[in-house]
């Protein structure tokens, strides 16, 4: 089980990794058709999508190094929601994509499971 987790860890590292760097480096997004062309300018035009770069590549190398993966865990999950809300209302091709990290991010946090369990406390304490 330790292998299946370290060989999903790092491939969902990769990808977020290539991401964010494809994001920062090269910001220019092939054309899209109708409202997803539409929307994906505007993200890109506003910078947006460099935010979002730069948070892949926090999220990505926290994966990859192994060290804070739950935090990693926790910067990626917005992000992959929004590539599957992307893929499924807007642009449906993508939406593969977006199901590939569900399965993977759901997994590690299974897997890392007991860190998040602080998450789901009623009435947490205050120090």
């Amino acid at each position: 089980m330790k292998i299946a987790i370290m060989v999903i860890r790092i491939l969902l590292g990769l990808l977020f990794l290539a991401g964010g760097l494809s994001h920062i480096v090269n910001p220019k997004m092939p054309a899209m058709p109708g409202d997803a062309g539409i929307y994906i300018g505007l993200l890109i035009a506003t910078r947006y999508m460099t935010i979002v770069g730069v948070l892949e590549l926090i999220g990505g190398l926290l994966l990859l190094v192994g060290r804070f993966v739950p935090l990693g865990l926790t910067i990626l999950a917005p992000i992959i929601v929004n590539i599957v809300l992307f893929g499924l209302l807007i642009a449906h091709s993508g939406i593969a994509v977006g199901l590939v990290c569900v399965a993977l991010e759901a997994f590690l946090i299974w897997a890392y499971r007991l860190s998040f369990r602080g998450l789901f406390d009623a009435a947490p304490e205050v120090s």
